[in-house]
Order: structure tokens, then C-alpha cells, then sequence
């Protein structure tokens, strides 16, 4: 392997470093991807003694015109046979790579594999890699490299996100711009930027996952501030989602909607949102969770949305009270027949643009600023803008107070008028 010479670049380095069994990477245009994986897929060749290794684009035909020169290229020295008309390369040892387009998988069936790459993965139907290729590397517990430019919310996002949690061992993910490749111009960047739309810079060149939203709130329009008002009283909204089972995980729960708690503490000058509590729970963590919070804020007023999911969790809310012998009152929030779209743009809108919402730092910022700002397209989750809205209902409060007390004549001491 010393005659590939094989040459990284620094975030390239980072990849080929760890050891984790599988590796998601979301990387803009032009950073190095498809280098990365021809190195790898011609080292895991030479190492292995058996099974295949296979190179998947979303059609053969990109997968000939990505890798087939990049892995003549790298890999001459250790190159013994290349058939172009069925995409195999065969190298020193007798191993062979194999280039597949996602769009035949029936010629991926009934193999073992050691070892794949799957690039541009947004583009490929994800049953390609749940039903045909994740068991093909079962019995010789293979390795497998999932990269490409993200492409908004989909299967690509839903795998980058599980490997960022860190639940699950074998899978990790790395995050690339194209201002990690320090052989591209950052001029040249900068160039593409002018000429291109921001939500297209930013998925294309910043490898952005985000969804092309409404635009119905701007950035400066967000404002925080880390102490509390002193003046004021709290306001707790729950917007529930369907409850998860005991003990469900993995990376199809993560495109479920999550509840949220919204705690917002409101006066004269606006709301000052304290955090939005939000996860996936069964129902007696939920009614818990509502719980602890009321407890912690002492609100004046709590709120849940009208629906059987509040049906399903008021009893258990019950039964928490009743046992520590402390008690609250639980408003209905309704829809008032209003389409979410309207009624959270009704609700947040103004207030944001006039500077009547204030957000206290927290870690729960990222993802509400993230739904706030795609708010409303429908690949992206919207529960905690959703929760936020929810605080109309419960705390009415006048932002004007230095009006002039004006004097009424009574024209009829019966009715008041």
C-alpha cells in the first residue's frame, strides 16, 4: 500500500482516522469527497480476503463518471485489470471494486460485502441500504461510508442526525464546507455566492441541511437576553405529539414530531421565553415532564392542546398531583378554527418583528430558530415554534399602558350606556 501515496487533506485526516464502523459525511461541493472514498474503497480492497467492495452512486451512470477515473488515478500502482463495460477494477491481490448505480439494485442482491461507499445518498431510495445492502454486510460485519451534499430534510439528514447522537456506536458523522478544501480559492467561493440565491450557497457550498422555507421571520429579528425580566408572571404552553413506546429508538422515530413545552414568562414590555423543553416520551414521562416544569415555574396559567392526546395524558397528571398533594389547573388550547400556518404566524409575526419575544440562551435555541426560520414547509419539524403560539391564548397581556383615561357621560344609568 506505501506505492499509492496516499495524500489527505486535513478534514479528509479526521475521517480516515476513526475507527467507527460506519461513517456519514455531509460535505459541500468540491471539498475532496470522492477522493476520500476511492482511497478507501482501494485500501479496504487490498486488505480484505474476501467478500466484495462496492462503490454505489444513485445510477451507474454517475457511478462510472464520479469514481471510475479517480480510481484509475489513485490507484494505478495497484491496479491489475479495469473492464469498463461492467465497472470492475481488480486489483493485486485478486480483490475487484465494483462500481453499482442505486437505481439497479437488483444487482446487489445475494452478496457479502466488506466493504461500500454510498455517495450522493439523498438522491437513492433509503430501502436500497435498509433492505438489500445493510444485510449484505451481516456476516462479515462490514464497513460502510455514507457521503454526499446534503439535499434539505430527508433519509440523508435522518442518518447524519442519528450518527451525531452518539446512541448508537457504530455510527458517527462528520460535518464539511467547501472551506475545509484548502486547494479550492475561498475567492472563488465567495465568487459562487454572489451569483447564487443564500439558501442555495449554503446547502451546495456550506453543506446545509436546512429546507428552502417561507422566509416569514428574519434573523434580526431575534433577539436574547440571559436575565430574567423582573417584572411579570409565567405562562406555560404543551403542544403534544403522539407518545413514544417504552423503550423505541432509531433513526425512523427522529422524523416524528416531538412535544413541546413552551415557558414563557410575559409583562407589559413583551415575552421572555425561558426555554422550550421538547423530546420524544411515553406518556407517563410526558405528564412527568409537565409536571416538573409547573412546578419549577409556578405558573399563573397552563395550557395543553385540545385532542386525545391530552385525554391520554391528564390522567396521569392526575395521579402525579394528587400524590404530592400539589395541585394546578390545566386550560384547553384550541385550534380557533385557524390553519397552523395562520395561527403561528398570528401568534409570533408581529411580536418578533416589534421585538415583543425575547429567547434566554439555552441549548434548546438551534432547533427552535431552525424550525422558526423554515416555518412552514413540511419536511421540517415546526413543534416548538408551534408550542410558542400556543402562549397567545394563555397570557393577554397590553404592551401600551401610557394611555389617557378619557370621561363618560352615562346617557342611561340601566344599560351603562
Amino acid at each position: 500500500m506505501s506505492d499509492l501515496n496516499i495524500k489527505l487533506l486535513p478534514w479528509q485526516q479526521k475521517v480516515w482516522a476513526d475507527t467507527t464502523r460506519f461513517h456519514v459525511v455531509a460535505a459541500g461541493r468540491r471539498t475532496g469527497k470522492s477522493r476520500l472514498a476511492a482511497y478507501r474503497l482501494i485500501v479496504e480492497a487490498l486488505q480484505s480476503e474476501r467478500g466484495h467492495v462496492f462503490y454505489v452512486a444513485p445510477t451507474q451512470g454517475q457511478a462510472r463518471d464520479i469514481m471510475w477515473q479517480v480510481l484509475l488515478e489513485v490507484g494505478h500502482s495497484v491496479i491489475t485489470g479495469s473492464h469498463i463495460n461492467n465497472l470492475q477494477i481488480k486489483l493485486v491481490n485478486g480483490a475487484t471494486i465494483s462500481l453499482k448505480g442505486a437505481d439497479r439494485p437488483e444487482t446487489m442482491r445475494g452478496v457479502s460485502l466488506k466493504f461500500l461507499v454510498l455517495d450522493e445518498y439523498a438522491d437513492m431510495k433509503p430501502m436500497v441500504w435498509e433492505q438489500i445492502l445493510r444485510p449484505a454486510l451481516a456476516d462479515l460485519k462490514g464497513k460502510a461510508m455514507f457521503i454526499g451534499t446534503p439535499m434539505g430534510r430527508n433519509h440523508f439528514y435522518d442518518l447524519y442526525q442519528y450518527g451525531l447522537k452518539g446512541e448508537d456506536e457504530t455510527f458517527k458523522s462528520f460535518h464539511f464546507t467547501s472551506f475545509d478544501n484548502p486547494l479550492l480559492d475561498p475567492k472563488e467561493i465567495e465568487a459562487a455566492k454572489k451569483s447564487m440565491s443564500s439558501f442555495s450557497f449554503r446547502q451546495e457550498f456550506m453543506a446545509s441541511f436546512e429546507a428552502a422555507g417561507g422566509e416569514l421571520f428574519k434573523e434580526t429579528w431575534i433577539k436574547f437576553d440571559k436575565e430574567e425580566p423582573k417584572e411579570g408572571d409565567f405562562y406555560i404552553a404543551v403542544d403534544l405529539a403522539g407518545f413514544e413506546p417504552e423503550g423505541a429508538t432509531g433513526v425512523k422515530n427522529s422524523r416524528l414530531d416531538n412535544t413541546a413545552i413552551a415557558i414563557v414568562k410575559a409583562n407589559e414590555k413583551g415575552w421572555w421565553v425561558a426555554e422550550i423543553i421538547y423530546g420524544r416520551w411515553d406518556v407517563k414521562e410526558t405528564a412527568k415532564k409537565i409536571f416538573d416544569v409547573v412546578k419549577k415555574y409556578e405558573p399563573i396559567a397552563v395550557g395543553i392542546e385540545k385532542g386525545i392526546a391530552k385525554q391520554a395524558v391528564m390522567p396521569y397528571m392526575t395521579d402525579i398531583m394528587k400524590r404530592t398533594q400539589t395541585f394546578f389547573r390545566v386550560d384547553e388550547l384550541t385550534h380557533g378554527n385557524k390553519r397552523k400556518t395562520d395561527r403561528v404566524v398570528w401568534a409570533l409575526q408581529g411580536r418578533f418583528e416589534n421585538g415583543y419575544i425575547t429567547l434566554n440562551e439555552g441549548a434548546w435555541n438551534n432547533e427552535f430558530l431552525d424550525q422558526l426560520f423554515q416555518f412552514p414547509n413540511k419536511l421540517v419539524h415546526d413543534d416548538l415554534p408551534d408550542a410558542l403560539s400556543y402562549i397567545e391564548q394563555l397570557a393577554k397581556v397590553a404592551y401600551v399602558l401610557d394611555f389617557e383615561e378619557e370621561e363618560y357621560e352615562y346617557l342611561d344609568t340601566i344599560s351603562g350606556y
